[in-house]
This record gives structure tokens, C-alpha cells and sequence, in this order.
């Protein structure tokens, strides 16, 4: 039974897919996932040639468009340190547009070479990649120029532009995704492209995708909900397991927030996937601090959490909301004398 005073929150709940993967159900994508296997390590000589491989036994279009993203994610190794020296060199340059655009030419020019040859990228490659490779198999896609949100980036206000993913139109309709993001992560400790392939960001819902991923025209967010934009500078910071779950913070919307010590705080997660309560875990960080936090868990329906807690200690800190040791939602806490 769901708590006299929560009833509130639940009027607000947005309307939420399991991803808009989930209008595929019919469709079984195993062969296409197959054959993106076959091809592993296929060269990038020909595009039309792979792309022709990927797909002509493939009889639907989204079929198709798994084919070619699974083997897009699966063989193009991020390149951090491009990302990092192409930051740089946008920040230096922010304020003269003529070098700026000449910045811009040259290293896109260097990118997909070192992509033909190294198969390593930044996410312009791999947009560049599953839009060629889509309209050589016939699909209409785009690439999106925006801003991508993480733990460093696009926090309270938008920085510049520093991230690319795609739209493909299938039946009727246009889905977003992300293949950088499904690809893996760059291990700093190890100087290495960890590949680790997920379809998080296959077809995502246009709502979840739009707390870390914000376009430059907005008409690409796919959704009517308003304050978007606001709520992707100021909202909680989400990570990829927070997609896989399907959770969206309801309460607080905010990254910021501020308690007393002795306070108790109570928390709501909408989980489209419902996850096992008894493995959410909190914790406190503050530079090398670190402390488990006690958190009380109530599931009020099968798609809306309740967490209370209390914070005893008064200080800034990261809060870490963790599934199983993983990352699920952020906040940053002020916690002040009663």
C-alpha cells in the first residue's frame, strides 16, 4: 500500500519506457548480434562493403541498425587522450571563432584517419561510423552535436559543446543512441580502453537520455517534458548502470542539497526495472574520507523506491547511491549543525 503523503510524488512520476528498445519485443536481435560477431575485426577500408556484410541478410531495419552498432561498439577503441587534446584546444581557443573552426577542420580530418587505421576514435568517429554504415544499408540517421553531462562535465551551467551520438529513424519513428557510451571506458590506472559492450544507450528512452545528454537543437531531444535543460545542469549525476536500471531520481531533482545533522532525509527513485532493494547501499566521499551510510529502503509500488536516511556528520560530501558496488545516482550533500 502506498504511504498517505507520497501520493503527491506519484501524480508526478513521468511516463516512463524500458527504453524504446522495448517497441522491438517482437523481434528477436540475436542474429544481428551474431553476425556483428562474425565480422570482428573487419577492416574499415570499405564501408560499404561492411556495411553490406552486416546486413543483407537481415530482413528488418532494426535488425539491421543492431548489426551495425554492435559491431561499431565492439571495434572501435575509445581514444581519451584525442578527447583530452581536442578539449584543450577548444578551450584555448573558445574565443576566436576563425582558429576555432580551423581547430575544429583539422582535427576532425586527423580523427578519421587515425579511425581507418587504428579503429581508435572519439564520439565523432563513432557518430560518423553508425551514420555512414546506416545509410549505406539504406536507414536514415543524423548525427547529434551536444552536450554529454558526467561527474566533471556540464555541471550547473553548459559548457561547450563536447559530445556526439546519432538518431535513426526506424518504422516511422526516430531513436536515439549513443555507441561511445556502449563501447567501454578508459581506465586512467591503467592507460587502457576497457572494452565493455552494453545496449544501454540502444534506442533509449528520450527521457533518460536526456539526464546526461542535452543536443544543441533541441528538437532532438525527442520529448515534450519541459525544463530539460534545467534539469540536466542541476540534476543528479547518472552513470550507465543508472540507464540499465532505468532510474530516475523523482525527489530531490537536485544535485545540490543541504540537511541538518540528525536530519532524517528521505529520497524516491522511480526503477522501470525494479531492482533488488536489499543490495542499495549509500555512501559519504570526501576527498580520501569515505563511510558507508545506514539507509532505510521501502518499495511503495513496483516502480517508486523510498530511502531515509540521516547524516550525522555536518561537512560537503558526495553522496553515492550504489547498486551492488555500482554507481546509481549522485548528489552532493551540505550537512550542517543542528
Amino acid at each position: 500500500m502506498i504511504k498517505k503523503g507520497v501520493v503527491w510524488i506519484l501524480l508526478y512520476l513521468p511516463c516512463m519506457l524500458i527504453a524504446q528498445l522495448s517497441d522491438f519485443k517482437t523481434i528477436d536481435l540475436t542474429k544481428a548480434d551474431n553476425i556483428a560477431e562474425q565480422y570482428q575485426g573487419a577492416s574499415l577500408e570499405s564501408l560499404p562493403i561492411l556495411s553490406y556484410n552486416l546486413t543483407n541478410s537481415l530482413t528488418t531495419d532494426v535488425e539491421k541498425f543492431r548489426a551495425i552498432y554492435t559491431w561499431v561498439c565492439k571495434n572501435i577503441e575509445n581514444d581519451y587522450y584525442a578527447f583530452v587534446k581536442n578539449k584543450n584546444g577548444r578551450q584555448k581557443l573558445r574565443k576566436d571563432s576563425i582558429k576555432l573552426r580551423n581547430w575544429n577542420i583539422s582535427f576532425s580530418k586527423k580523427t578519421f584517419e587515425k579511425l581507418k587505421k587504428e579503429k581508435k576514435t572519439v564520439c565523432t568517429g563513432y557518430a560518423y561510423l553508425i551514420q555512414e554504415m546506416a545509410q549505406f544499408a539504406g536507414l536514415k540517421c543524423e548525427i547529434i552535436n551536444g552536450y554529454g553531462r558526467t561527474a566533471e562535465y556540464n555541471i550547473k551551467k553548459l559548457t561547450q559543446p563536447n559530445h556526439s551520438w546519432n538518431a535513426v529513424y526506424l518504422n516511422n519513428k526516430w531513436y536515439l543512441c549513443d555507441a561511445t557510451w556502449s563501447a567501454g571506458f578508459y581506465d586512467i590506472n591503467t592507460n587502457r580502453f576497457i572494452s565493455n559492450y552494453n545496449d544501454t544507450y540502444f534506442l533509449t528512452d528520450p527521457i533518460l537520455f536526456s539526464k546526461n545528454h542535452y543536443p544543441i537543437d533541441s528538437k532532438w531531444l525527442l520529448t515534450n517534458s519541459k525544463g530539460v535543460i534545467e534539469n540536466f545542469i542541476n540534476g543528479p549525476i547518472v552513470y550507465n548502470s543508472t540507464h540499465t536500471h532505468g532510474v530516475i531520481a523523482i525527489q530531490p531533482k537536485t544535485l545540490q542539497i543541504e540537511c541538518k545533522r540528525g536530519e532524517e532525509m528521505t529520497f524516491y527513485l522511480q526503477d522501470s526495472k525494479p531492482i533488488e532493494i536489499s543490495y542499495l547501499s549509500a555512501e559519504l566521499v570526501s576527498g580520501s574520507y569515505r563511510k558507508a551510510n545506514e539507509i532505510t529502503v521501502t518499495r511503495l509500488d513496483n516502480q517508486l523506491l523510498e530511502i531515509k536516511t540521516t547524516f550525522q556528520t555536518k561537512g560537503t560530501y558526495d553522496l553515492h547511491f550504489k547498486l551492488n558496488e555500482t554507481y546509481l545516482i549522485t548528489y552532493k550533500i551540505t550537512i550542517k549543525k543542528e
